[in-house]
């Protein structure tokens, strides 16, 4: 008898759970199709992209992006909009860079370069001396301080095209922008030349951030195209004795006020109970920092929108976030994270992230408790329709890594990632290069996670 009421009472549990997914479907199709159909995310990304511009910490336009975000989600219906002050680096580029390659004879070619952010200048007057070529912290090890001191090291070391994950290539290839000024300087190196983080070849140089090491003096970094950088490679291959020519005119000003924008819709049961979702208000400023992270910004937004639009009310709080200086110093997100430690009141028990470009969405990334996932890949079934297959082990982003330490269950949508890095920190991360079905399909799915853990819970 008691075996047979187990089975009975298994029947019973698989058939509420049938009937649950079910009835969450139908909600489901009803924000799919709100969004399809009455979407803001689009225009709004396309008003910071063409009113506001790029949006590079400290400037003039990354404060006006903090109003107008502030704006449009008191618009989109939160309960609750305001901002949460930070202190920001403040960098500038000045004067558009020059770079030439000067053979034996005098002759020059123009190199296509930027300066990686937070580099100092050359001066008006730029440097000039031999360019010796490195595809390895190792090789340039081996060279020492007699086989680089006055000179420029230019690191050349492609994006691997065997990874289908493009994001790994890039974390392979990052350390040379991040370390690399640092580490020529050690061995006397007086500027330094890294190979675009772009996967494919073409004429637009990436930007990016460095980041000094304080034990070793400050040398001026540039970014070539990945088409020069090949150039470069097969001039010094044929010829001895090269230069290169730098000159930039960027520089470091004092550190600068400005905010996180962050609006609330309120939750009806567990209101201390915060599920934060965002991406990062600031970009480069090179482009219109569509991709990165301009759809990150709209898609988190939209949140607010369907929710109102929908009449669906939040058993927990919602807060969307607008993060400020992401690109060359992480102070929002950190702030952000300060204050949710010190805070008492309240439990952050999600957070997702947009920052990986507008493209198609194909997976949900979670850093989370073994347990906590398997829960959460019961809900699969449900997103396959809009486009998301997998609920994978590892995920987040760097604004809501500060959150980690509190317990929070850290989730990043994973976009298709094969174009990303052809607009990622270049001139051409422009509105024209988002697509708008794909763009919205991204907040559909972000939207129907954010809902399955309110309602469910963690």
């Amino acid at each position: 008898m008691r075996t047979i009421c187990l089975f009975i009472a298994m029947i019973a549990t698989a058939a509420a759970a049938n009937a649950q997914q079910t009835s969450d479907s139908v909600v489901f199709k009803r924000i799919a199709d709100d969004i399809f159909i009455n979407s803001k995310a689009y225009e709004n990304l396309r008003f910071l992209c063409k009113q506001v511009g790029p949006r590079l910490s400290g400037s003039p336009q990354a404060e006006k992006s903090v109003k107008e975000t502030a704006r449009m989600m008191k618009e989109l219906g939160a309960d609750t909009v305001y901002l949460q002050e930070c202190m920001v680096p403040h960098w500038v580029r000045g004067a558009k860079e020059n770079a030439l390659l000067v053979d034996d004879k005098g002759g020059t070619f123009s190199l296509n370069v930027c300066a990686l952010g937070n580099s100092v200048g050359t001066g008006k007057k730029g440097i000039k001396a031999e360019v010796i070529e490195v595809r390895s912290f190792k090789e340039l090890e081996q060279l020492g301080e007699k086989g680089v001191k006055g000179k420029i090291v230019f690191y050349n070391f492609p994006m691997n095209p065997t990874n289908v994950e493009t994001f790994r290539s890039y974390g392979e290839a990052g350390q040379f922008r991040g370390r690399g000024p640092s580490m020529a300087s050690k061995y006397g190196a007086i500027g330094v030349m890294v190979r675009s983080l772009a996967s494919n070849i073409d004429d637009f140089p990436h930007t990016g951030a460095t980041t000094y090491n304080d034990s070793f003096p400050k040398i001026p970094a540039i970014a070539v195209s990945t088409r020069h950088a090949e150039y470069v490679s097969s001039e010094l291959k044929k010829k001895t004795g090269m230069q290169l020519y730098i000159r930039t005119e960027c520089e470091m000003l004092p550190d600068v006020k400005s905010h996180n924008v962050i609006g609330e819709i309120r939750g009806t049961e567990f209101p201390n109970e915060i599920i934060t979702v965002g991406g990062h208000l600031d970009s480069w400023d090179l482009a219109e920092g569509a991709h990165d992270d301009g759809t990150g910004c709209v898609q988190s937004m939209e949140i607010i929108r369907v929710y109102k639009q929908l009449g669906i009310k939040p058993k927990r709080t919602i807060r969307v976030v607008m993060f400020m200086n992401e690109e060359n110093g992480l102070r929002g997100g950190r702030k952000y994270g300060e204050v949710a430690a010190a805070d008492k009141t309240n439990k952050y028990i999600f957070a997702l992230e947009s920052d990986a470009g507008g493209f198609t969405p194909r997976a949900f990334g979670f850093t989370a408790k073994p347990e906590v996932l398997s829960k959460l890949r019961n809900w699969v079934p449900l997103f396959k329709p809009y486009g998301v297959y997998e609920f994978s082990d590892g995920g987040g982003g760097a604004d809501i890594g500060p959150l980690r330490p509190l317990g929070t269950v850290l989730s990043g949508l994973r976009p298709d990632s094969q174009r990303y890095f052809d607009h990622h920190h270049a001139a051409n991360d422009v509105f024209e290069m988002v697509n708008k079905r794909e763009l919205e399909l991204g907040a559909i799915n972000m939207v129907l996670l954010l809902y399955v853990v309110d309602q469910y819970g963690l």
